[in-house]
């Protein structure tokens, strides 16, 4: 037993070199990948970087489009019910939300029928919703192109390594073959992982969106019920 442990270590050391010596860091093999190939991998890096930025910027928007006070409606309705609509301006001034300019449209049109207030609101919340979309097409938009950026990589990849087979004149040059190779590979999974991590990015922010725009509605509905039996009281 003990000679047989004897000489499978030399075996298994040898094993564990050669590993240490085929593995390859992800700076290395983007390195190796030729000069189209990190020109490639640089300007996705680029996208990615537009992609995390365009993302936190816009879900913070969303975020305070979301924020739901209860003591600012509460107080909306209390003004109203008192006829203290100079005051209700005044406190949809000082709250920077979507719902607040909205009411403030509302109000400031309350001498009118209830058709033309309605309309207002639905003016400014179109508005409104423009503004939380803003930037919103870049990340969809890159979310496309990443992937067919990464797989223009692929293709430059294995031209550069067909060429060097058709110009080896029968010797093939592993080292330049394999450049070509590194490109191909490369460029494609950095553009899925970019495209992908975009596109997850988008959907979210289009669902949040959409949860901000029911917000939106469902306020600006009981904002005219209130008026609604103020009229026809």
């Amino acid at each position: 037993m003990y000679l047989n442990s004897m000489f499978l270590q030399p075996d298994s050391l040898m094993l564990s070199d050669n590993l240490e010596q085929n593995s390859i860091s992800i700076i290395e093999l983007f390195a190796q990948g030729g000069t189209a190939g990190q020109i490639i991998i640089i300007l996705l890096f680029i996208l990615s970087i537009i992609t995390m930025y365009l993302f936190f910027e816009r879900l913070f928007s969303i975020k305070k489009a979301l924020h739901q006070d209860d003591y600012f409606f509460n107080s909306i309705k209390d003004f109203l019910y008192d006829d203290k609509y100079s005051s209700a301006i005044d406190l949809c001034q000082n709250t920077d939300t979507p719902t607040a300019r909205m009411l403030e449209k509302g109000i400031s049109r309350i001498d009118k029928n209830l058709d033309d207030i309605s309309t207002s609101i639905s003016n400014v919340g179109k508005l409104e919703l423009s503004k939380l979309e803003n930037n919103l097409a870049i990340i969809g938009t890159i979310s496309g192109a990443a992937p067919m950026i990464g797989f223009l990589g692929t293709v430059i990849g294995m031209v550069l390594a067909f060429y060097e087979m058709a110009s080896s004149g029968g010797q093939i040059d592993i080292e330049m073959l394999s450049k070509g190779i590194y490109t191909a590979m490369t460029t494609t999974v950095a553009g899925l992982i970019v495209g992908i991590v975009a596109y997850i990015s988008y959907n979210y922010l289009v669902s949040k969106i959409t949860k901000a725009v029911s917000i939106m509605e469902s306020v600006s509905l009981d904002f005219l019920d209130i008026i609604y039996d103020k009229k026809n009281n």
